[in-house]
């Protein structure tokens, strides 16, 4: 009997929804295959209220999500393994809070999140860097803060639309309904249709 080896994308499969995001831009099968189970963000993108509406809209989602690509580029995620990057000099393998091994992205990254997490306040800062970058889902946010049942959703929906203001991310597209018309020229220059004829 033969037994077919199973490759990373299958056990990637078995243990979450997975879609394509951006299906005509895909290159490679697995080049953006995305686990929608893992974020809080995205189930409640998924859920409907009794309206019919989205939990949180579209604005909202991309907001938190940018929150989260941010953090993860600053590094901010915790090792859950051995950092064997780091020089073993003085016994530890810790790496320190030495600057000079974060690259330029690292230090923008982290610049972006400051101001993000500065714009929406300490009020909602813990709750966006717990839902939105450590993944945890909102029963879990309500037990350890000690809020009453549901109130997870409403305060999350608060910071990300604060979040998304301070992103100017919005679900409407306005603006003027024409440009104005400009030209550059010199003063004394004047057009002429000589250049358009043969």
């Amino acid at each position: 009997m033969k037994v077919k080896k199973k490759t990373a994308r299958d056990y990637r499969l078995q243990h979450g929804v997975t879609r394509a995001r951006n299906e005509e831009q895909r290159i490679a099968p697995d080049a953006l295959l995305v686990n929608e189970s893992e974020s809080p963000l995205a189930w409640l993108a998924r859920r409907k209220d009794t309206n019919g509406r989205p939990m949180i809209d579209s604005a909202q989602f991309a907001a938190g999500e940018r929150l989260r690509a941010d953090f993860t580029r600053a590094a901010m995620t915790p090792r859950i393994g051995a950092n064997f990057a780091s020089p073993v000099a003085h016994g530890r393998r810790s790496g320190g809070d030495n600057g000079a091994n974060f690259s330029d992205l690292v230090i923008a990254a982290k610049e972006r999140l400051n101001l993000a997490l500065d714009a929406v306040g300490p009020e909602f800062s813990g709750l966006l860097l717990d839902v939105c970058c450590f993944l945890k889902g909102l029963e879990t946010v309500e037990r350890e803060r000690g809020w009453p049942r549901r109130t997870s959703k409403v305060v999350l929906g608060l910071a990300l639309d604060r979040l998304a203001r301070h992103y100017e991310i919005t679900v409407k597209v306005s603006g003027r309904p024409r440009a104005p018309l400009r030209a550059w020229q010199a003063d004394d220059a004047r057009p002429t249709m000589d250049a358009y004829r043969d």
